[in-house]
C-alpha cells in the first residue's frame, strides 16, 4: 500500500479530536469467524438443521424451538467464539494512545474488550452475559456452555436469555441512543470491515457531521467514493502500518 496513504491516516488521526471506529463483518472474518449469513456458512446450516441461519438464529424459532435452538447456538454460535485479533491489539493501542474514543460493533464475542478497549458498544449484545427474563438473575458462559438441554434459572426455573439480538429484534433503544451520540461527537469516522451501506452501521452513519472518513475493507463498494480514504484490505494488515513509527 502507498506510503503516503498510511501517513494521510497517521495525520488524520492526530488532528481528530474524537474518533470512532465501526467495526464490521470483516473484523470477524480476518479473525478466523465467519457470520453465520456467508454463502457458504448458511449453505452448510441449512444441509445440517433444515432450516436457514436466519430462521434458527430467530426471536421466533427460539420462542417456539427452544432445544433445538441451544442446540445450534451451542454449537454453531459459542463454539466460534474468537480469541483476541492483530485488528483488536491495534484497536486498544490506539485507544489507550488516546487516538481512538469509541468502538461500534455488531460482534457479540467481545473481541475488542478482550484486547484492552474500554469504550465499546455492542450492537447486537454480548455472548458472556446472559439472564433470567423473569427474576434478572444473570448467568455466565460457562453456565449456558455446562448446560445438558435448555439452561434453566436455579431460582425460577425460567429459560435463560442470552442478551443477544436474534434476527427479527430491534436494537436496544438505549445502546442506539448512546451509538447516536458518539456518532454525532465524531470529527473522524473509521469503517473497519465494513461499507457505507451496511445494513447495520448505515442508519447510524447518518448523524455523522464530522470532517473525515476513513474505509479499511477487502471488497470495494461503489459507496468507497464519498470517503476521504480508502484501502482495499484487511483491516489488520493496515491499522499495522498505522502503527508503525
Amino acid at each position: 500500500m502507498a506510503r503516503k496513504e498510511i501517513e494521510k491516516f497517521k495525520s488524520l488521526l492526530e488532528k481528530s479530536h474524537y474518533t470512532v471506529a465501526l467495526c464490521g463483518s470483516g473484523m470477524m472474518e480476518e479473525g478466523g469467524t465467519p457470520v453465520i449469513r456467508d454463502d457458504e456458512r448458511a449453505y452448510a446450516i441449512e444441509q445440517a438443521y433444515g432450516v436457514s441461519p436466519e430462521y434458527i438464529f430467530s426471536s421466533a424459532y427460539y420462542n417456539t424451538r427452544t432445544e433445538k435452538f441451544f442446540e445450534f447456538y451451542k454449537k454453531e454460535i459459542l463454539s466460534a467464539r474468537q480469541k483476541p485479533t492483530k485488528s483488536g491489539n491495534a484497536l486498544a493501542r490506539l485507544e489507550k494512545e488516546g487516538k481512538l474514543d469509541c468502538i461500534i460493533t455488531g460482534n457479540i464475542y467481545e473481541i475488542a474488550q478482550q484486547c484492552g478497549c474500554r469504550n465499546v458498544i455492542n450492537l447486537h449484545g454480548s455472548i458472556y452475559k446472559n439472564w433470567c427474563p423473569h427474576c434478572h438473575k444473570e448467568y455466565s458462559l460457562d453456565y449456558i456452555m455446562q448446560a445438558k438441554t435448555i439452561p434453566r434459572c436455579e431460582h425460577c426455573h425460567s429459560v435463560v436469555r442470552p442478551l443477544v439480538s436474534l434476527f427479527g429484534e430491534m436494537v436496544d433503544s438505549q445502546v442506539m441512543t448512546r451509538a447516536t451520540v458518539e456518532m454525532e461527537k465524531a470529527e473522524l469516522l473509521i469503517l473497519l470491515g465494513t461499507n457505507m451501506n451496511s445494513e447495520l452501521f448505515s442508519n447510524y452513519i447518518r448523524y455523522f457531521d464530522g470532517k473525515e472518513i476513513i474505509i479499511v475493507h477487502q471488497r470495494a463498494h461503489f459507496l468507497d467514493k464519498q470517503a476521504d480514504l480508502v484501502f482495499i484490505d484487511e483491516p489488520q494488515n493496515v491499522l499495522s502500518e498505522v502503527l508503525e513509527p
